[in-house]
């Protein structure tokens, strides 16, 4: 069971209150088994049918469970309560990553190019001319 995703007994233990309580319908997946499930498939590329059955449960009780906890807005009562959201940081990183891009991608070198149409008509028009004032001026 080490590739796949377990919460630990501490973490369980903050996250368990948190979590809706209401028991209609048939007999609830266990909760723990279900949010390790699918922080499983967000971890590894937000595929559901990826998550074994016998770990984590049925792929469609996952995505149900995490398309209806998103709704009612549970996500963000569990990311405010372990990031401790009422306290204010005394440190906030920012990240300023730099890429390297090939000389192609980066736009290159030049000036202004001019499109030419598909038109034999449009492209032998010229659609604006500078003036003589503009010539003199730069002189």
């Amino acid at each position: 069971m080490s590739d796949f995703f377990w919460f630990s007994d501490e973490q369980w233990a903050r996250i368990e209150p948190l979590l809706p309580t209401d028991t209609r319908g048939m007999a609830r997946v266990d909760d723990r088994r279900v949010l390790s499930g699918i922080i499983h498939a967000l971890k590894n590329g937000g595929r559901w049918a990826d998550c074994p059955r016998e770990v984590y449960g049925p792929k469609k009780t996952l995505y149900n469970r995490f398309v209806r906890w998103a709704e009612r807005g549970v996500w963000e009562d569990i990311f405010a309560a372990l990031a401790g959201a009422e306290d204010v940081p005394d440190k906030v990183f920012i990240d300023s990553t730099c890429i390297k891009v090939h000389r192609c991608a980066g736009g290159g070198k030049g000036g202004l190019w001019r499109m030419v149409s598909a038109s034999p008509k449009a492209a032998a028009t010229q659609s604006s001319t500078l003036s003589a004032m503009r010539k003199a001026a730069r002189s």
